[in-house]
């Protein structure tokens, strides 16, 4: 194992996204043709803008997840993002009174694109590579993976994540590919892998900091994410070429998790590399500041 490099900073360039402005624990975001306000409680600093800026929004969501609109914004509809030319997947974000999140994460994208060149690493010979994405939500990595040639398998606990990817997939126009959608807990599904020998090429994890499996089993990511990690090494192929842990709890760190990557792939050939996914702001008077979204570390072969 290499030794551990300086931290990166990774940020989406998809031009369906835009981080117009943040501040006093807010951000204003763009979604397509859609602005939305929502919640941000890393956005510690003031806004650039007047709030006469953050009052066209089309839509308000506050710390719960009421909304409130102001324009004529649609509960749903699609975004398109490129993983490569001639390589793209659509994505459905949504907005509802029950939930701040509108099912996805933008600066997510960096990561999604790098499965794209991972998969087209494998020579055709070899067979198609597979791919386990845990903690899945609404599909993006799954859809990104299957799109470039991976057989994905896609784990979540929540059955309407499940159905959310399963639109995305449909509006990507990937229905006619392989992926496995499975409602369950990780934990139990990983190990059930492992005793029936299943390997995988590339592993994607994303958890929570807390978390119910679908028979309210508990997660909490302090006490089990480097049991769960073990486990998942025991699952990489011999032709593996990507391990990769997000994570958004604000008390860990991208060194935080390059420590436990190492701890836990010690001895294994390949790299680790570490850091955060930012978002840029567009704002004048905000160019200059990036908003920290998650951190992650990956291993690669």
């Amino acid at each position: 194992m290499s030794n551990m490099p300086t931290i990166s900073i990774l940020t989406p360039e998809w031009p369906e996204y835009e981080l117009i402005d943040s501040g006093n624990s807010r951000k204003l975001e763009r979604f397509g043709k859609f602005r939305i306000v929502r919640h941000e409680p890393k956005a510690w600093w003031r806004p650039a803008l007047a709030d006469s800026h953050w009052q066209q929004a089309d839509a308000v969501q506050d710390e719960e997840g009421h909304l409130t609109l102001n324009g004529s914004l649609p509960k749903a509809w699609p975004l398109k993002l490129e993983l490569a030319p001639g390589l793209a997947i659509t994505l459905e974000a949504r907005v509802s009174e029950t939930s701040r999140h509108i099912g996805l994460f933008p600066e997510q994208a960096p990561h999604w694109r790098l499965l794209a060149q991972v998969a087209r690493s494998f020579p055709k010979a070899a067979g198609q590579p597979r791919l386990l994405n845990l903690f899945g939500y609404t599909g993006a990595a799954s859809l990104a993976a299957q799109a470039a040639g991976f057989a994905a398998t896609h784990l979540d606990a929540s059955r309407p994540a499940i159905a959310w990817a399963k639109r995305n997939q449909e509006l990507s126009n990937l229905s006619d590919r392989p992926v496995r959608f499975l409602l369950d807990d990780v934990v139990k599904f990983v190990q059930r892998e492992k005793r029936r020998g299943s390997r995988y090429e590339a592993i994607l994890l994303d958890p929570p900091s807390f978390g119910r499996g679908p028979n309210r089993e508990v997660w909490k990511v302090e006490g089990m994410i480097r049991d769960l990690l073990v486990d998942c090494r025991e699952l990489l192929s011999d032709n593996a070429r990507l391990l990769l842990l997000t994570m958004y709890n604000i008390e860990a760190s991208a060194l935080m998790l390059g420590n436990l990557m190492d701890d836990v792939l010690r001895g294994m050939p390949g790299t680790i590399s570490v850091g955060e996914l930012a978002v840029p702001h567009t704002a004048p008077g905000a160019e200059a500041r990036m908003l920290p979204r998650s951190l992650f570390a990956r291993w690669e072969a």
